[in-house]
């Protein structure tokens, strides 16, 4: 498979600028490109598109920056944090402040992602190829509806089920911002708007894409991330079905053994996306940053976040690959994040037979294989003894077993209405606070409770 560097184009009002008092220090940079020029082009408006692809993919947020305040958030002494950095510790300790700069990349981040698809969506025009324009259409819509689904689980109270989630989500900006004229002051929307705007994306890049994208979204990425967002708003219906899809219509297949998802330099067997490294990238993993040990790319020695004993209190089985998945740095590490160069996967093919377990257990159907045969694929794909009957309460842990330290933890917990330690699910304290450089700067923005 053919992998592409996530590149960048020299694009004016995408750069933070200066302007000096003196004339003589205005001088226009010989490779700058003006806003209106920079989207003439179908050449260029594929290189925002790329560039979009290499914002998200960059440490602050899916290179490890959510996920990290996910699992640290979550921790309830399954991990110790083991780093100096003092806006992690804020996560792990449940007390963030709200001039935390890890906080603020994630928002600064997700808003750039959504950008540059917007730039890309209000330029389609340019495109003669009425399949191109699709394809287009659709990676930017992925990765539109992927960003504003991540910062409305970890910015707002959590989805409810069958209520009307009227708590503040945050702003939907929909139109590109070309010049600073252009900035608005949105007002925060309302969960249930923000997760009809994901869906409603994430539908359209399903119809749009195709069924294979060389390393880019395609609409077997678009169908497995609307099984997570519908799982995550209690949609067992339809998350059941999206990843039914997945399961029987990608081609993707579990990988012959649980090492071999991942740690791979080429998407493997089960990716249906996966975010790509390369030892070129100037952007960090922030994955293996913060989960290994230098000697294998991490910050320092030790790693940053070491496996508890209590974690290995959830595996059933000896025999199960991954209840050895951790090596011995001075401390133990999950062996998930090894490789300094390795690709991230975001969406697994072992996800779907998860979410497909789950929803069918919960709605008592068997819709692709029964609960207990899709927990046994992933079993014996492990090692592990095989399940004869099984419930609600194994599917779960059997998921936990299979996810761990991917980014899972929070959003399950919440999900789930599972208490943090002595912490309800929707404390106000998991959630996080928005930026105080964006409260000080936009009026219309209401701080969450509890900051």
């Amino acid at each position: 498979m053919k992998k592409y560097k996530y590149t960048t184009i020299l694009i004016s009002f995408l750069t933070l600028f200066v302007v000096g008092c003196d004339d003589n220090l205005n001088i226009k940079p010989e490779q700058e490109i003006s806003a209106d020029d920079a989207v003439k082009t179908v050449a260029n408006v594929h290189k925002i598109l790329i560039n979009a692809y290499g914002v998200a993919r960059s440490n602050l947020s899916y290179g490890g920056g959510i996920a990290l305040a996910s699992e640290l958030i979550a921790n309830d002494g399954d991990i110790y944090w083991n780093g100096t950095y003092v806006q992690p510790g804020e996560y792990n300790e449940k007390a963030i402040v709200t001039d935390n700069s890890f906080v603020a990349d994630i928002w600064l981040n997700g808003y750039e992602i959504s950008n540059h698809a917007n730039i890309v969506l209000d330029n389609l025009a340019v495109i003669s190829d009425a399949s191109d324009k699709d394809v287009t259409e659709g990676e930017a819509k992925f990765l539109r509806g992927l960003a504003y689904f991540d910062m409305a689980r970890l910015f707002s109270k959590p989805y409810v089920s069958g209520e009307v989630n009227s708590q503040l989500g945050v702003p939907i900006v929909l139109k590109a911002v070309l010049n600073p004229s252009q900035i608005e002051f949105p007002a925060r929307n309302t969960l249930e708007e923000v997760y009809t705007q994901v869906i409603a994306d994430l539908n359209d890049a399903y119809t749009l894409l195709p069924a294979t994208n060389d390393i880019f979204a395609t609409k077997y990425s678009a169908a497995a991330l609307l099984a997570r967002v519908y799982l995550e708003k209690g949609d067992y219906v339809n998350a059941r079905n999206m990843a039914n899809i997945v399961i029987n219509d990608s081609g993707a297949t579990l990988t012959t053994s649980f090492a071999k998802a991942f740690n791979n330099s080429e998407n493997s067997s089960e990716d249906l996306f996966a975010w790509q490294v390369t030892s070129q990238d100037a952007d960090t993993n922030d994955f293996n940053v913060f989960w290994a040990g230098s000697d294998f790319g991490g910050r320092s020695g030790n790693p940053d976040i070491n496996i508890e004993t209590q974690h290995w209190d959830i595996y059933d089985d000896a025999n199960d690959e991954r209840a050895g998945f951790f090596y011995e740095a001075d401390y133990w590490c999950t062996t998930k994040w090894k490789s300094q160069f390795a690709n991230i996967p975001l969406l697994r093919l072992a996800e779907m037979y998860l979410i497909r377990a789950e929803s069918n257990s919960r709605l008592g159907t068997i819709i692709g294989l029964s609960p207990v045969n899709d927990i046994n694929m992933l079993r014996k794909r492990s090692g592990a003894t095989q399940f004869l009957t099984i419930d609600l309460a194994i599917i779960l842990m059997e998921r936990k077993r299979e996810l761990s330290f991917e980014g899972f933890a929070l959003f399950d917990a919440k999900r789930l209405q599972q208490n943090i330690g002595s912490l309800p699910y929707n404390a106000n304290n998991l959630i996080l606070p928005i930026p105080l450089r964006e409260m000080d700067v936009n009026k219309n923005l209401i701080q969450n409770d509890g900051y």
